[in-house]
């Protein structure tokens, strides 16, 4: 069974850190490319970052370029995005989605996602 979770996401005050994990199991990341989606109340989805399956690419979404950070970890298969700076704008349940290359439009696999929420 293909699985994405999600985890790392808390309260933090403005100009914190926090770092999401994304644990996949029942696949390779090896084989795709993961991306970092957000949905913030009352508005639509938005990518925010890739990285593709062997890591040697990645894009960001100019809101959170210079804050933001996606890596991954092969052996744990594991992706990380790593969001400094935070603003209180950044507040959203984080996503993390796998496709066969990174595209922001679509994703073949969903997690369900992880609460961020910046605020003082």
């Amino acid at each position: 069974q293909l699985q994405l979770e999600e985890s790392g996401g808390a309260l933090v005050q403005p100009g914190g850190s926090l770092r999401l994990t994304c644990a996949a199991s029942g696949f390779s990341l090896d084989y795709y490319a993961i991306s970092w989606f957000r949905q913030a109340p009352g508005k639509s989805r938005e990518g925010v970052s890739c990285i593709n399956s062997s890591g040697t690419s990645t894009d960001y979404a100019d809101a959170v370029k210079g804050r933001f950070t996606i890596s991954k970890d092969d052996d744990k298969n594991t992706v990380y995005l790593q969001m400094n700076n935070l603003k209180v704008e950044d507040t959203a349940i984080y996503y993390c989605a796998g496709s066969l290359v990174c595209d922001f439009s679509m994703a073949d696999y969903w997690g369900r996602g992880t609460q961020v929420t910046v605020s003082s």
